[in-house]
């Protein structure tokens, strides 16, 4: 008997879907066109690659992370990445491997200078836990 059960967990370790960690991303940006009117504010959807298979709907908040990756030149070159939270999406709709989101806050306080302080195509998120 414990034979059989060691053969059958091998067959479904063998025929079991693999299981790889996955980055979560934006993908894309839209955005209004500007029509040069004073004040103007122009709405941007964020595309993400987070759905409802992961647990995602309609008003999950999710974290947004950069990654800065810097050059020690001390240490044999050695580059060191840091995932710097800076801000947070709000969902409008998702599909079960991706969800529409707008801009929901920035992160104020203690903040890296970047680059780009605007969400960008690239930055990594993850459902907020908070």
């Amino acid at each position: 008997m414990k034979a059989f059960f060691s053969i059958l967990t091998l067959l479904i370790a063998i025929h079991a879907p693999s299981v790889a960690a996955r980055s979560f991303m934006i993908y894309s940006v839209a955005m209004d066109l500007p029509m040069g009117v004073d004040n103007e504010v122009l709405k941007k959807n964020f595309y993400v690659n987070l759905g409802s298979k992961q647990g995602v709907r309609k008003g999950t908040l999710l974290d947004v992370f950069r990654i800065i990756s810097v050059l020690d030149p001390y240490d044999n070159r050695k580059r060191v990445n840091y995932r710097v939270k800076i801000g947070e999406l709000k969902v409008l709709h998702s599909n079960d491997e991706a969800a529409i989101t707008v801009f929901h806050k920035k992160e104020d306080k203690d903040m890296p200078v970047l680059e780009l302080d605007q969400f960008i195509v690239g930055d990594h998120v993850a459902v907020n836990t908070d």
